[in-house]
């Protein structure tokens, strides 16, 4: 097997109503945790979804940083003889976040300030982790299968092809 398709088979595909699912569970997270953005992100640092208030402009630097703090902390749990420690905790002056590893292949990364509580953002992170999983384990479930096109695509295709030229 080729590398390209070793990195298609392992590589997970999110169509628009999985994004839609993400998104209505980190919806109510912010809503009953108070917290100011939560971002989804995949093992590879590559960002999933995300809600809430976030910057623009780092939000890549955020993802990629935030998946390889996830992989530090991965391996000194390693060293001290734990299979991995499952959420990470970083205080700040004015933010702190939260990273929640979910189903083995993604991360909850929780951003929150003094509007909110550490304990609450722990407490509603549990739950919405769980729904994450879900979520992930049923697209996982259905990896192989190809989205269909109905039976006249390639007539609808032509068609405006043909009226494009």
């Amino acid at each position: 097997m080729g590398s390209d398709q070793k990195l298609r088979r392992d590589r997970v595909v999110f169509y628009e109503r999985d994004i839609n699912r993400f998104d209505g569970e980190l919806d109510g997270f912010l809503e009953l945790s108070c917290a100011r953005a939560a971002l989804l992100i995949d093992k590879d640092g590559h960002l999933v979804t995300r809600r809430g208030e976030t910057d623009e402009k780092a939000i890549e630097s955020i993802c990629a940083l935030v998946a390889g703090s996830f992989a530090a902390t991965r391996e000194l749990a390693r060293l001290m003889g734990e299979d991995q420690f499952n959420t990470l905790y970083h205080q700040g002056g004015r933010d702190s976040i939260q990273i929640s590893l979910v189903a083995n292949q993604a991360l909850l990364a929780m951003v929150f300030d003094d509007r909110t509580s550490l304990g609450l953002v722990r407490y509603y992170s549990v739950e919405t982790t769980k729904r994450l999983e879900e979520i992930l384990n049923e697209i996982n479930a259905r990896v192989g299968e190809t989205e269909s096109l109905s039976n006249d695509f390639s007539k609808d295709a032509t068609a405006a092809l043909d009226k494009l030229f």
